[in-house]
């Protein structure tokens, strides 16, 4: 691989090697009941098969009612917004049969006094996912041959890329907000109003705030993919060192746009295994960037290492609880 690998051997050699015991003696999952569990029993869905849109390729969207919401003197709720839609709640359509069992998640956080009362809103991906969750405006910083080398495997057809990351969020807010928004009783304002996704869904989140302050306050970051490529050929064994220089687009467009400290709450997390395993030092920067706009940790800024965490569903779902009381506390 050119320039060699950005991550040292000793980290690769350590995955392995756990990979082969965790495949031989096994860990406990406290959360591998749900795998094979029907969807979220608590609270009440209800879908629509084809959201139709002028900006985007029309998807399914799931909305999730908690217990409660039904109730005649239910107050209005929050709204979490939510990418990667079909791995959030059932089984049959999760990556690998592991769903992100949101809806036990918020209920557990709500009933334990921690999360405000919250509507989820799962917007299923399509084929143009990298296309949809790639923040055009740090895509753009690259230089040309570098863009190019980025986007190379984002487009599913292999045709020519084109970035729909700004008809994404036309289409979350202006086209499905507000109709959520009327449908059912929800607290409007970026107060009330989140948005979360792990790894590219990360990306997603952080652009739709970082472009919409005034719509969410808050994003719950996962696994934030902060090399911006899926490219595998700068992504594999270790990764290629040019992802520093692709990363630093990235880091050089939430260093001009990510808003002032006082209105908005970040939640970041990682783990150090595998995919995973890249993200530790770029986190550490966008940790300095915020901090030199004034968040604080603790108080409107959380960034969480998970060690022996990888990139997956399993991983993810293992930790959301504390994201979501973060993003909308009691």
């Amino acid at each position: 691989m050119a320039g060699g690998a950005l991550r040292p051997w000793r980290a690769r050699v350590r995955d392995r090697l756990l990979d082969w015991r965790e495949r031989w003696v096994g860990v406990a999952d406290p959360f591998a009941d749900w795998s094979a569990a029907p969807p979220d029993a608590s609270g009440r869905f209800e879908s629509f098969g084809a959201w139709p849109s002028r900006h985007v390729t029309p998807r399914r969207i799931d909305v999730w009612l908690p217990p409660g919401y039904d109730e005649p003197d239910a107050v209005p709720h929050a709204v979490l917004y939510m990418h990667d839609g079909q791995h959030l709640f059932d089984p049959a359509t999760a990556a690998g049969g592991h769903p992100w069992a949101v809806g036990h998640h918020v209920t557990m956080q709500m009933l334990a006094g921690r999360m405000r009362p919250t509507i989820v809103v799962g917007v299923w991906n399509t084929p143009l996912r990298y296309a949809e969750y790639a923040p055009a405006p740090a895509l753009l910083r690259l230089p040309a041959p570098l863009y190019a080398l980025t986007v190379e495997a984002g487009h599913p057809a292999g045709g020519p890329f084109e970035s729909l990351s700004e008809g994404y969020l036309h289409f979350l807010i202006d086209e499905l907000k507000p109709v959520i928004d009327a449908r059912y009783r929800t607290r409007r304002g970026p107060a009330d109003t989140a948005v979360m996704g792990a790894s590219m869904g990360a990306l997603a989140s952080l652009h739709a705030l970082v472009a919409r302050p005034d719509v969410f306050g808050a994003a719950g970051c996962l696994s934030t993919h902060w090399p911006l490529t899926i490219n595998p050929a700068l992504l594999g064994h270790g990764g290629d060192v040019r992802l520093r220089d692709i990363a630093a687009a990235g880091l050089g467009w939430l260093a001009e746009s990510l808003p002032a400290a006082g209105r908005h709450r970040l939640y970041f997390d990682h783990g150090d295994r595998h995919l995973d395993g890249l993200y530790g030092p770029f986190q550490h920067r966008v940790d300095e960037l915020a901090f030199a706009r004034g968040y604080r940790p603790g108080v409107d800024f959380r960034s969480l290492l998970f060690p022996r965490a990888a990139h997956h569903e399993r991983a993810w779902r293992s930790r959301l609880g504390q994201a979501l009381s973060w993003l909308l506390p009691a």
